[in-house]
């Protein structure tokens, strides 16, 4: 081709990709296309390489439905055989032929029609209250595998019972609060709420709104959502509102206001939080406890309606282009009922600090030896992929270098709660602790695997290293959990074991496989599942997760938390170990001797026995699967909780003052701040009982007065007292092997 017909095919191409653009502005979504496009997706780039066939697609109309009523109360049996009879057989045919979208949209309407029935019968029998709470009737905790109601009477009887629930849960809440207050002299904050027909009616109305204003986007995210749910619990479609919401988290930061919202069951949205510096704070004339009634997204003098919207549209209308301004119709929390007012607020970045990684250093005395221990909690493992602006392993490692300044002996990472995020995150800052040498290894859906090697070329900080971790660590931290524990690095410790989430996923833009004259903006993306992670030593952590060194009794344990517990999950497996992999000598973390050491703290540590003990009484709960409707004996549980609850507050006030005493003495607290270290300061002296670490202002609960619950004593929980006392035993037993020469 020559130059000059170079020139005239970029020329047609700009006129043909602007024309194109322009004609998609004009048309509607055709989600008929966009099923037919993640259906190929799926089929060429999921690990499972599933069968695209009849089984799958009546898995894809079993998940669609459990997504939509996950508690079976409001489908009927006829509903579900019908679905079955006229989709359950033809919606993977559906979604290649471009004709899923009546289906969603038959599923979707009848739901609605549903949820409408139910509601209103729901508000009838609240309004009539006529409720006998002497029978003796049960209802089911958890119905996520009772059978749908066979017919309109069957779903009445299920509903009267659960309506009966409400009212007796809510008449016990307002009880036990107000016996509360009375005994602690203070007014009673349920007092001023609005009766309890008229909060459960608020309740019902906004369900309904919530079924019965889903538009278009709504409806198709939903059952395409359920699509790729059934490949994997991780394989997800995300309409164009939530992509923007992931990578939002996944960088720290978003652009908007900077405050916390909550909906209102009167249907308005509520302040519940103000970023500090953040710019509605910053504007100064929004409140906590002010309710938003309406959005002008542009301040343009259009203000959109948002009672009863639902909370991800609101946040959607109120984000938008840094610099840009938002004008918000607000009820001012101290105006009479109805008064309203307009705020006008510049967008502007907010960083989410309280998902940023921190330090501290507790400085205690052990055996007349003084230690300085560093602790870095991180949320997660965060990145901005677009800006390269947040990175947790550039925070990590700026931290890591100043607790290194100030010669700590021993070093803990709390990864409790961290749910994953950038592998490539964690692969560097497992190169901080680790041997140059493998971190993770990788398997594709043709057995092909990669292995991934830190890519420090040595470790950063070599001295003693406890990694925390419980049932909701997941992803990235259990790989970072799983490297160090497979290369005899670190002591693990913890619930009995992480997450089990061993899957990697990519994000995919459905936009780019439309075609090319179609409209492709609000097309969406799928977090397709493309390979498994494996540890250096071979094993999967998929479903079993990272089994902990040292086992703390959590209540966490009798939960169903964990991979084991999601639908159409992965199966756990093992490969081969990584060729290079080299681990450290497993005695020198003697972990025999520390599990020992450890075991005698926790048989004789009173709140380590009430975690077992309410483990063990939450595991009968779930297993018996009925809540009494008969007030006495709901009362009789309730006055037996309270009489257990002021004992062992009683027990632990007196505790704890005398261990506050001890920490007093032999224990100091430095926080360690990004700021600080950005700054070339050093750490500052804190007390961790008395600081609000929040980087928020946040709207008081009523009730939130009436809780006497002695605070941990020094800030310190009982897993993180732990973990200090467990990593002091690994520095003074390696220090005494070094010592004695026994150190491999």
């Amino acid at each position: 081709m020559s130059l000059l017909h170079i020139r005239k095919f970029f020329v047609l191409a700009t006129f043909a990709l602007g024309t194109s653009c322009s004609l998609q502005a004009e048309q509607p979504m055709d989600f008929n296309e966009v099923g037919k496009q993640v259906s190929i997706l799926l089929q060429n780039a999921h690990l499972s390489r599933m069968k695209w066939d009849e089984k799958l697609s009546e898995r894809i109309l079993d998940t669609h439905l459990d997504n939509l009523d996950p508690a079976r109360m409001y489908f009927l049996q006829a509903d579900v055989d019908r679905f079955k009879k006229d989709y359950g057989p033809r919606l993977h045919n559906m979604l290649l032929q471009k004709t899923s979208v009546s289906a969603a949209e038959d599923i979707f309407s009848t739901f609605a029609q549903r949820v409408k029935d139910r509601t209103s019968f729901a508000q009838k029998l609240v309004k009539e209250n006529a409720f006998d709470f002497t029978k003796e009737e049960f209802i089911e905790r958890t119905r996520k595998n009772a059978a749908w109601a066979k017919d309109a009477s069957e779903s009445d009887l299920l509903w009267q019972r659960n309506v009966k629930e409400s009212i007796l849960s809510e008449t016990l809440r307002r009880e036990s609060i107000a016996r509360r207050a009375v005994e602690q002299k203070k007014p009673d904050p349920s007092a001023k709420e609005k009766s309890i027909q008229e909060k459960l009616t608020l309740r019902y109305e906004r369900m309904l709104h919530n079924a019965t204003e889903s538009d278009s986007d709504d409806i198709a995210n939903a059952f395409l959502s359920s699509v790729t749910k059934s490949f994997d619990p991780h394989t997800e479609y995300m309409g164009y509102r939530e992509i923007a919401r992931f990578r939002d988290g996944m960088k720290n930061q978003l652009i908007g206001i900077g405050a916390q919202l909550q909906e209102d069951e009167d249907g308005a949205t509520v302040i519940k939080g103000i970023v500090i510096g953040g710019p509605a704070d910053k504007q100064g004339e929004l409140k906590l406890n002010d309710r938003i009634v309406g959005v002008d997204s542009k301040n343009e003098g259009e203000v959109t309606d948002i009672m009863y919207m639902k909370l991800d549209k609101v946040v959607d209308l109120i984000r938008g282009t840094k610099k840009t301004e938002v004008r918000l119709k607000v009820e001012p929390a101290d105006a009479p009922p109805g008064e309203t007012k307009f705020i006008t607020i510049v967008r502007d970045a907010v960083e989410m600090k309280d998902e940023q990684a921190t330090a501290e250093i507790i400085q205690m005395k052990r055996d007349g030896v003084e230690h300085k221990f560093g602790w870095i909690t991180l949320p997660s493992f965060y990145m901005d992929f677009d800006s390269n602006t947040a990175s947790c392993s550039r925070d990590m490692e700026a931290l890591l270098r100043g607790l290194m300044k100030e010669k700590i002996s021993g070093l803990i990472i709390d990864l409790r709660g961290n749910g994953g995020g950038s592998l490539e995150e964690v692969r560097k800052i497992t190169g901080f602790f680790n041997n140059p040498g493998p971190v993770v290894q990788v398997k594709d859906e043709v057995d092909k695997i990669e292995v991934k090697d830190s890519e420090s070329k040595e470790p950063l900080y070599k001295g003693a290293l406890v990694i925390l971790t419980d049932k909701t660590s997941a992803s990235a931290s259990e790989i970072l959990a799983g490297a160090l524990q497979d290369s005899n690095r670190a002591v693990i410790v913890g619930d009995s074991s992480t997450f089990g989430k061993g899957t990697v996923q990519q994000l995919m833009d459905v936009g780019r496989m439309m075609p090319f004259f179609s409209r492709r903006d609000r097309a969406g993306t799928v977090k397709v599942t493309l390979q498994k992670f494996y540890r250096p030593s071979g094993d999967s952590t998929q479903l079993k997760g990272v089994a902990s060194d040292i086992v703390l009794p959590s209540i966490f344990d009798a939960l169903e938390i964990g991979e084991e517990h999601l639908d159409h999950v992965l199966p756990f497996d093992r490969i081969r170990q990584a060729a290079d992999f080299q681990p450290l000598a497993k005695e020198n973390l003697f972990l025999p001797r520390l599990k020992e050491l450890s075991d005698a703290r926790v048989s004789k540590d009173q709140d380590m026995i009430y975690n077992r003990k309410d483990a063990e009484e939450l595991k009968t709960r779930i297993k018996e699967n009925q809540l009494s409707l008969k007030k006495d004996v709901r009362d009789k549980e309730i006055t037996q909780a309270e009489i257990d609850r002021k004992a062992r507050n009683a027990e632990r006030k007196e505790r704890f003052a005398q261990i506050e005493k001890i920490d007093k003495e032999s224990m100091k607290f430095f926080k360690l701040t990004l700021d600080d270290v950005a700054k070339n300061r050093g750490p500052k002296a804190y007390e961790p009982s008395a600081e609000n670490q929040d980087y928020m202002r946040r709207a008081k609960n009523d009730t939130e007065d009436l809780d006497d619950t002695p605070k941990w004593p020094s800030g310190m929980d009982l897993v993180k007292r732990e973990g200090v006392a467990i990593l002091a035993d690994l520095v003074k037993v390696t220090e005494e092997a070094r010592v004695a020469g026994l150190l491999k």
